[in-house]
């Protein structure tokens, strides 16, 4: 049934790892973890040994430090610029500690305290009155009653009213059911439960956290990829595996891929890779963004002309990454494909300046 998913999730794609890890695992357990620390720090960052893969390529320090705070009674916060792979990790620590992933809240603007906290079945409410029958739980409720961890994506994006409802449940560890009556009104956290919520830098003074929130989380900043070989190294493999699953048996060309990974570092620090000035577009161009163009190349090249892409349509691509946020970037990625796309050797970067005219406006 999984492999009719589009993305199952962590604890299911890696259900077979998971199972070594913990075969093999003799490490001492926090109270209500399915790993210990150490196991759960090969599932994330990989142990060639056990046949673990890598999935998040970052500080393992990082790693360390967010295990470390999920041990203790605060909630861990990941803030970063988007795309890089807060969500990825929130739900790779979630199937470590917990073994499911899935207990998971998305902050909006219309986000409200029952999706957060539980609901009430209204046919049985009419009928029986407030019971614990009658009540649905939401994923906090779930996480505290089954010690599990909970995941809070793109908190921020919620109204401050909502976000300060994990209060209580972070500090005195406990969900009050005003609505109940006897020990049902109160719901204590199991061993196990912790809360991870994410945040992008940019989206931060949206909805800033209050003080008494934020002195129970731990903060750590999710930084974009510095190392080049490194970035494209996760860009071909994501981009291979997505292209795959979208019927495509072609791998993506690494000489395109070296064109987009180098385009997007570039577009993103402002400099090119002799340190010379560039426009830096305020869209974000991310690695998470880099995989989808590459995907996007691919299925391009292999649906249209049965080939794998090449950068010409690279430049058809881009497009619709790089002008979100601005109508200038359009433009600023015009002159980066004139002026710092021509001239530069190989053949696909002088595709990439030849097919500039693909360019909408």
């Amino acid at each position: 049934m999984n492999e009719q998913l589009q993305r199952p999730p962590a604890e299911d794609r890696y259900a077979d790892e998971l199972d070594r890890l913990r075969e093999t695992d003799d490490g001492d357990r926090p109270p209500g973890w399915a790993l210990s620390l150490r196991a759960a720090r090969a599932f994330v960052i990989g142990d060639d040994r056990l046949g673990v893969s890598r999935k998040f390529v970052g500080d393992p320090s990082l790693i360390d430090r967010a295990l470390v705070t999920l041990a203790t009674s605060r909630g861990l916060m990941l803030v970063g610029e988007p795309g890089t792979a807060k969500s990825l990790l929130s739900e790779l620590l979630a199937a470590a500690v917990s073994g499911t992933s899935t207990l998971t809240i998305q902050g909006g603007a219309a986000t409200t305290e029952d999706q957060i906290k539980y609901s009430w079945n209204y046919a049985l409410l009419v009928a029986e009155g407030p019971s614990a029958r009658s009540l649905v739980p939401a994923p906090l409720l779930r996480g505290m009653a089954e010690g599990r961890v909970v995941r809070f994506e793109e908190i921020t994006r919620c109204p401050l009213e909502v976000q300060d409802c994990l209060l209580s449940p972070l500090s005195d560890r406990v969900l009050t059911v005003p609505e109940l009556t006897g020990p049902q009104s109160m719901v204590f956290a199991r061993e196990g439960f912790s809360v991870i919520a994410t945040a992008n830098t940019r989206d931060r003074g949206v909805n800033e956290m209050s003080a008494a929130l934020k002195r129970r989380f731990n903060f750590e900043t999710v930084f974009p990829i510095a190392d080049f070989d490194t970035e494209l190294r996760l860009v071909e493999t994501e981009a291979a595996a997505l292209l795959a699953r979208s019927g495509v048996t072609a791998p993506p060309r690494r000489d395109v891929l070296e064109v987009l990974v180098t385009a997007f570092r570039e577009l993103r620090d402002g400099h090119n890779v002799r340190g010379d000035a560039a426009d830096k577009l305020s869209g974000v161009m991310s690695t998470a963004e880099a995989v989808s163009v590459a995907h996007a190349v691919g299925l391009r090249g292999w649906f249209l002309r049965r080939e794998p892409g090449t950068a010409a349509d690279l430049v058809s691509c881009l497009a619709g990454t790089a002008a979100k946020d601005s109508p200038d970037d359009l433009a600023k990625l015009r002159r980066y494909l004139e002026q710092q796309a021509h001239g530069r050797r190989g053949d696909q970067w002088q595709a990439l300046y030849e097919a500039r005219h693909l360019l909408p406006g």
